[in-house]
């Protein structure tokens, strides 16, 4: 019954969390050289193979994460010193910058076929997040709602800013908001968790209580923080009270 937007929000986040999991076993010493041999004996082979993405398929590990590991083992063996971070980003971004022909395309392969990780997911992940902000915008517009939004908020020297605070606060299922977060994902125990401690209370400490959309979903037991102060949704809602009509 779910939206696939939401199927694939849970899978990405639950892909995330393995590869969290098993990231330290693929960068000990001993499997960084494992996987920079296995490269170079199967370019050697058959330099158009997807060599690195089939590696990466086989060990169960993100294409994108593995083409990182073998391009910065690739430069500290050319350079003779271990590389930037920001050269290595700017490489995976542009594999074009890569001084190797048959590597670059290697790494090209990887990050197209990256579901999860990689500069591209960055992109569509950071796109879907933007269009999510423009259309609670648009909503706020249109219920003629007055609001402050986060680039005004961090141009007046504001850290931490949720997307929108509502000049006059309204009132949502009996509970007054000040503010309002929006998230293109789906809410789950853990991402959840991290948003409160890291965005979610400070926001409630400076502004007041708020609202949070999730707008893939959300597991309906982590709404447990409305008499706090912090109200979770998975659309904008549709029965906004606002201080004309208690006045009325």
């Amino acid at each position: 019954s779910q939206s696939q937007s939401t199927l694939l929000s849970i899978f990405s986040q639950e892909y995330q969390k393995q590869i969290k999991r098993t990231h330290a076993k693929h960068h000990t010493a001993e499997a960084i050289e494992t996987y920079y041999q296995r490269y170079l004996n199967g370019v050697m082979k058959n330099a158009a193979a997807p060599v690195l993405l089939e590696l990466a398929n086989e060990v169960d590990f993100a294409p994108s994460l593995m083409a990182r590991i073998v391009l910065e083992r690739f430069l500290q063996e050319k350079e003779q010193a271990i590389p930037s971070k920001t050269l290595i980003n700017s490489m995976l971004r542009d594999p074009s910058q890569i001084p190797d022909g048959v590597l670059a395309n290697q790494v090209y392969q990887c990050t197209v076929n990256d579901c999860c990780y990689g500069p591209l997911v960055d992109c569509i992940k950071h796109a879907i997040g933007h269009e999510h902000e423009v259309l609670l915008r648009e909503m706020l517009l249109e219920k003629n709602l007055s609001f402050i939004a986060e680039d005004q908020l961090r141009a007046k020297g504001y850290d931490k800013t949720p997307d929108f605070i509502l000049e006059v606060p309204v009132a949502v299922e009996g509970h007054i908001i000040h503010w309002i977060e929006s998230k293109a994902s789906f809410g789950d125990e853990s991402s959840h968790q991290a948003y409160l401690q890291d965005q979610f209370w400070s926001y409630w400490n400076r502004f007041g209580p708020g609202l949070v959309i999730y707008w893939y979903g959300f597991i309906e037991e982590l709404d447990c923080h409305r008499e706090r102060g912090i109200l979770l949704k998975d659309c904008f809602p549709t029965d906004i009270v606002t201080l004309r009509h208690s006045m009325a």
